[in-house]
């Protein structure tokens, strides 16, 4: 067990103007971080271009900097305790902004993944760190507020991050989306140290857990690798995946035997055998896991099937941000009121409604119909982020809420990967599941396939034509029945989840107090 910080003169909460700049200060820095892992993907094949490498290459660029941060997550409360959380936040930030400096002067491909990677590496501990920041300096009384900020910031960031993304790039060129986190993280770091620098929190030295450590870097950086290109060389077909895949399993059970075991372990796993903890992390990874399969999918869908250029998938599926951001303070600021068992129920159910609503949809769905769905799932985020990061916080002291948003942000970080994995994996299988029946039908003895093929012929052209635009139609409602039975798959994560929420055990109340209390 970590020791426990000692007892320090109390310091009273912030409150008006400085309680205002800290809020958007650590909004900011968290909201350029969380940007950070989607604005690059509509910018990667103008990167490859740039760079000289193919576009499968220039997707380093994107699981570089998500392997680096899978592993620091975790780390958080380790790195809190050991140098100070507002010290280890202000650094972070500007290690983060030194890094997109130096992955948007990259002039090679290898530069710019070990940019990213040290990019991913500084920016881990900041949005765990930021969360336990703005509670531990918040009055008892608007800590519900400062956790509904929050979320909607990590929340709102990585759907903007593509649309963003694809602004810059089309309009100035790709390494600007590096160079705006320069002024805004610099701000964010002076703003945060010059209010929080006399508040710092109670350094706690202790040993190095050198073997926790090797464990988790292992072990989290071969799952992280196996995930983001799994899907790429045919998973186990392929024996680095197989080999990856093994070293992840082996490592991570050591270091889950070792650290329970440890005295002064790098992570607090013993947090898991809290139930409220353990309820709380379950049900936002398992609802990650489907929320984030759908935010994967449908743009692919867009993109490959109806021919959506990059910023109008972008548009389409931006409209879940709206009712998000405008709900998000609502639910926070009323958050002791409400039975958070009950508001998470009904983000699921929000969640899973919407979800079969987008598996009803045909090929030539408009643009207008795809906007519904998307803009009422918005009515499940703050429903569901808010309340459960709640429920996992409560009860706890407030020295453990970095170690528990760090493994909670894990958590989240891994479930989306493997939510990436999965879905895109179970999207090409299940097109050529329905490619191939919907080919059984195309022969002499079907009437509608001979009569499309006759009507193909009257217009003039080779048979060869004719019978390309069909495989060409047949491919695109083979990949529409596949994306279907992904969100038919999504809708049933979300209905499954309901009954485990109701595991969680009030009272929830607020979360611990900070340092003023």
């Amino acid at each position: 067990m970590a020791a426990v910080p000692g007892e320090r003169p109390p310091l009273p909460p912030l409150h008006g103007t400085p309680l205002a700049l800290l809020t958007v200060a650590i909004a900011f820095a968290t909201f350029m971080e969380v940007l950070d892992i989607t604005i690059v993907n509509v910018s990667v094949p103008h990167i490859a271009g740039s760079l000289g490498v193919s576009p499968q290459e220039g997707t380093w660029a994107i699981s570089s900097y998500s392997l680096a941060s899978a592993i620091m997550q975790p780390l958080s409360g380790w790195i809190g305790r050991q140098f100070g959380e507002v010290r280890a936040f202000c650094v972070s930030v500007l290690l983060f902004v030194a890094m997109s400096i130096l992955c948007g002067l990259a002039t090679s491909m290898p530069m710019l993944v070990v940019g990213r990677l040290l990019q991913g590496a500084g920016s881990g501990p900041m949005v765990a760190l930021s969360l336990s920041l703005l509670l531990n300096n918040y009055p008892n009384e608007k800590k519900g507020l400062a956790l509904a900020l929050w979320a909607m910031t990590v929340v709102i960031a990585p759907i903007f991050g593509p649309i963003l993304g694809g602004y810059l790039t089309d309009n100035y060129s790709w390494p600007w989306i590096f160079y705006i986190n320069v002024p805004v993280g610099v701000l964010a770091a002076i703003v945060t140290w010059g209010l929080l620098r006399q508040r710092e929190t109670k350094i706690v030295k202790m040993p190095i857990d050198v073997v926790g450590l090797v464990l988790l870097v292992v072990g989290v950086g071969c799952l992280q690798f196996m995930l983001d290109n799994g899907n790429d060389k045919d998973w186990f077909a392929s024996p680095l995946i197989t080999t990856l895949g093994i070293t992840a399993l082996v490592c991570l059970t050591f270091f889950i035997a070792w650290e329970l075991t440890e005295r002064h372990p790098v992570v607090e796993l013993h947090l898991f055998g809290k139930r409220n903890f353990l309820v709380g992390v379950a049900a936002m990874s398992f609802g990650m896991f489907g929320f984030f399969g759908i935010n994967v999918v449908y743009p692919l869908w867009l993109q490959t099937v109806l021919g959506y250029t990059a910023s109008w998938a972008g548009l389409a599926t931006a409209p879940v941000g709206i009712l998000a951001f405008v709900l998000s303070p609502v639910i926070g600021r009323n958050i002791q009121r409400l039975e958070l068992r009950s508001v998470v129920t009904f983000a699921f159910i929000v969640f899973a409604v919407t979800s079969y609503w987008f598996a009803s949809f045909p090929d030539n769905a408009s643009f207008e119909q795809l906007l519904w769905p998307r803009f009422i799932m918005g009515i499940g985020i703050p429903c569901f982020f808010i309340p459960l990061n709640q429920v996992f916080l409560s009860g706890l002291k407030p020295h453990e809420i970095a170690s528990a948003s760090g493994l909670a942000n894990f958590c989240r970080t891994i479930a989306a990967s493997i939510s990436t994995a999965v879905t895109v994996t179970l999207w090409q299988h299940r097109g050529d599941y329905h490619h191939a029946v919907l080919a059984e039908h195309l022969n002499s003895a079907s009437p509608a396939a001979m009569g499309y093929l006759d009507g193909l012929g009257a217009l003039g052209g080779p048979a060869t034509r004719a019978w390309s635009i069909v495989e060409a139609l047949v491919t695109r409602q083979a990949l529409t029945l596949a994306v279907n039975d992904v969100f038919l798959l999504c809708t049933a994560i979300f209905l499954v989840m309901i009954p485990v929420v109701w595991l969680a055990k009030p009272p929830f109340g607020n979360v611990a107090a900070g340092p003023g209390h």
